[in-house]
């Protein structure tokens, strides 16, 4: 083992998934020569073990589900999905899990990668073990930025390790469909996941351990239309049942819940939450606690650190890609005005500096049949945040554009009306389609576009967007 000297750089990023990617364009850009270093592939989970190879395997999943509401296109979509190709089409988005492309885009910004683990070692020092078994320290002028996201949280039962379990990983780049599938959760993962294998000829029960249903961070209504949906495909859904024990007899897994029940599969998915990558990446040798979240400022600033950004999913703020992106930019731009001198960041609610829509205006896509989009408050958070809010609600078949889109189409909207602003706090929607339409709700909530306003914003005929029509309407007329 050898060690250089160390290597000094303006930013120094440790993590190269979507978020440390973001970093350093934003850093690069504004002049700042930057290192990145990651341990694993170049692009990080979102390429390669979520959202790109979920909705790879989910997009035949919804097209099919699409086809079938439709008369004269329905009896030719009645055959089962072919699953080989289903999973060649994954593999070709996830380029068979080789980082060529996402390493040349690195190097085409001019940001030097550094592979290997990298872990503090001090203020403003990283050091970066090499596969080789080489070490390298890198010193950072302005700022160091923890880009490392997220991995599965996966429960204490005894023996889980020898079942070898699904995380999200497995479930997105499994080779072949199981014949049973159980999965453990009630989110969005579980629900996804849920959908891909049955549609893909798995027998999949899902085991949720409370009694809100699923996807509970969202409105009631999601969850119920679309375990409604998953019941209707085939899906055996268990709520208020806690798994056990696990084990394997021979090649079955068996989970024995607390109600006594024994369920068989050949294979056990647990998509019960998350923690975050710092147990690892030397936190203890800056006085933070190794395996915590990391609280930071709205600039994306280590509380009680001036050099040291948490960004993404390490910081527990909104644990989603494109809000990891987001915080990117923002701390980008922070980054770059403090290392030239900038006295004053603009770090008010929606400024250049400050992520402020990780507090108002998050969105999310939920890729079930229906989808389930939301941006914003529920009409619960929005009530224990202390606003005077109303929900009004629209049935989203009553939409020309609805029922055009499929027969039988069933969907339901939700706009939470800030009554002392009259603002949108948030909006969910629930149907087939309605994921293209969230952007629109999130411009209304990010924008405090007035209702008044929003009069004027007229949806196109006929569409599925005209509810936002109805449910101005229906927001007048009560």
């Amino acid at each position: 083992m050898t060690q250089s000297d160390s290597i000094a750089y303006d930013v120094v990023v440790i993590g190269a998934g979507p978020v440390g990617e973001n970093v350093a364009d934003r850093t690069r850009a504004a002049g700042l020569s930057t290192a990145i270093v990651e341990s694993e592939l170049v692009g990080g989970e979102c390429s390669y073990w979520a959202c790109m190879p979920s909705k790879a395997l989910l997009r035949p999943v919804l097209a099919r589900a699409d086809a079938r509401r439709l008369p004269g296109l329905s009896q030719s979509v009645r055959d089962p999905l072919d699953t080989a190709a289903v999973l060649a089409r994954r593999d070709e988005y996830t380029s068979h899990w080789k980082d060529d492309g996402q390493v040349q885009w690195v190097e085409g910004i001019g940001a030097d990668l550094y592979r290997g683990r990298g872990r503090l070692a001090g203020p403003r020092t990283v050091e970066v073990a090499a596969p080789d078994g080489t070490r390298r320290v890198l010193t950072a002028r302005h700022a160091v930025a923890v880009c490392t996201g997220s991995g599965a949280a996966l429960p204490g039962l005894p023996g889980l390790a020898e079942v070898r379990p699904w995380t999200s990983r497995e479930a997105t780049s499994a080779e072949s469909a199981p014949g049973r599938l159980i999965v453990v959760g009630g989110g969005v993962v579980a629900v996804e996941m849920a959908t891909a294998w049955q549609a893909l000829g798995s027998r999949v029960t899902l085991l949720v351990r409370g009694n809100d249903g699923l996807l509970a961070r969202m409105e009631p209504f999601a969850g119920e239309l679309v375990a409604e949906a998953l019941t209707e495909a085939g899906v055996d859904i268990r709520t208020g049942t806690s798994v056990e024990s696990v084990k394997r007899e021979g090649g079955t897994v068996v989970a024995v819940t607390d109600t006594g029940d024994r369920v068989e599969a050949d294979e056990i998915l647990f998509a019960t939450g998350r923690v975050p990558r710092t147990d690892d990446i030397g936190l203890d040798t800056v006085g933070l606690e190794p395996g915590s979240w990391l609280p930071v400022d709205d600039s994306l600033r280590v509380e009680g650190h001036d050099w040291l950004y948490a960004v993404g999913d390490v910081n527990h703020r909104a644990l989603l890609t494109h809000q990891g992106k987001y915080q990117a930019r923002i701390a980008g731009a922070a980054i770059a005005a403090r290392a030239s001198g900038v006295p004053n960041l603009d770090s008010g609610p929606w400024g250049a500096h400050a992520a402020t829509a990780d507090h108002d205006a998050v969105p999310q896509v939920v890729f079930t049949d229906p989808e389930a989009a939301s941006v914003g408050l529920t009409l619960a958070e929005a009530e224990q945040a202390g606003h005077r809010v109303r929900a009004v609600d629209v049935d989203l078949a009553t939409v020309a554009g609805a029922s055009l889109y499929g027969d039988g189409y069933k969907g339901r909207a939700r706009m939470v009306v800030d009554l002392e602003d009259e603002i949108v706090r948030g909006v969910t929607f629930v149907g087939p389609g309605v994921g293209e339409m969230i952007h629109s709700a999130t411009v209304a909530v990010a924008g405090q576009v007035p209702l008044s306003r929003l009069w004027h914003a007229v949806p196109s005929y006929p569409t599925i967007s005209e509810v936002w029509l109805r449910l101005l309407e229906s927001y007048r007329d009560n």
